[in-house]
């Protein structure tokens, strides 16, 4: 069996029972699979876990007795669980499931410009390689970047990398000045303040939930600014019963379960007449694929070992702040 298309492309008998298929192949070969809230819902109905980047490392942390993960996300993420699961056999269902904003740091120019300011703490967003990641002192999440920003001495000199909309809002929040990445996400680059006022205006009892990778004039529409995770906690504790979500259409699966009794609306790109804004990559995952690598157990995430160690260590030291 090969994955020359960088996944199996092996037939499915028609009337497949997937998701039963999948349940009974997790069982067997005492597999685990890991599921990020961008995912569709058939992906996140099926997982063991859903949670963003910084859920997904931490659990994948604690997983002693599985033997196989299978991340359902895209390629950093699947090398994150190898970095932290070195000795489990880590799948992926689609490799060419990638990742925009690490696309925008290639690890030989972020090496360069580390070298031009050798007197700064490295910090890189977990949306990198492993490459980046070894180039790293530290790993953060949008969901804990202001946690571990503010842990380090208000005096020192910062790389931020690569998301320039991240590192530009935790600098508005905590007063420092990080010499930032120029990066950004394709996803969260495309909305729209003018479609998300229009809304608003439709709609004016709605909150404005917002991902720190937007654009600046996005955050300053917004009631609530955070990682997909925080995103949800705010909407299941709010009174609010209408939200305005700017963050890839996928967390509205798990909002609306969560949160029967709230409307979610997504807020549109801004070159789109389409009412949501969708990852391309993060839904190259389907049930198929899942369901074909749990049989053949391709394909593998592999992590050169020149680097592991290297890169290992900023996740570790993230996770032992968070």
């Amino acid at each position: 069996m090969t994955v020359d298309k960088g996944y199996v492309d092996a037939p499915v008998a028609e009337g497949t029972d997937l998701a039963a298929e999948i349940r009974r192949l997790k069982k067997e070969k005492h597999a685990v699979v890991l599921a990020h809230y961008y995912q569709s819902g058939d992906i996140q109905d099926i997982a063991d876990h859903v949670g963003d980047s910084l859920a997904m490392a931490q659990y994948a942390a604690t997983l002693d007795d599985a033997e196989i993960i299978v991340v359902c996300g895209v390629h950093f993420m699947g090398e994150t669980a190898k970095l932290l699961c070195p000795g489990k056999k880590v799948l992926i269902p689609d490799m060419n499931a990638g990742c925009s904003l690490a696309d925008s740091c290639p690890p030989e120019a972020f090496e360069a410009f580390v070298r031009e300011h050798p007197d700064h703490t490295v910090v890189s967003y977990v949306n990198t390689s492993v490459g980046v990641k070894a180039l790293t002192d530290i790993v953060v999440t949008s969901g804990n970047a202001r946690k571990v920003i503010d842990s380090l001495p208000a005096d020192e000199k910062i790389i931020f990398g690569p998301d320039r909309n991240l590192g530009n809002y935790i600098n508005s929040i905590t007063g420092r000045n990080m010499l930032l990445w120029d990066g950004a996400c394709h996803v969260h680059e495309l909305f729209s303040a003018e479609k998300i006022a229009a809304l608003k205006e439709e709609h004016p009892a709605a909150e404005v939930l917002v991902h720190p990778e937007c654009r600046r004039p996005l955050t300053l529409l917004a009631d609530c600014v955070g990682s997909t995770a925080a995103l949800l906690d705010h909407a299941m504790r709010s009174d609010a019963r209408e939200f305005i979500v700017a963050t890839e259409s996928g967390i509205l699966h798990e909002m609306r379960r969560l949160c029967p009794d709230k409307t979610f609306i997504p807020a549109p790109p801004s070159d789109s007449t389409c009412g949501c804004n969708d990852c391309a990559f993060m839904k190259l995952i389907t049930m198929e694929k899942l369901y074909n690598t749990l049989r053949y157990e391709l394909p593998e995430v592999t992590v050169d070992p020149s680097v592991a160690e290297r890169a290992r260590r900023p996740i570790e030291r993230m996770l032992a702040l968070s």
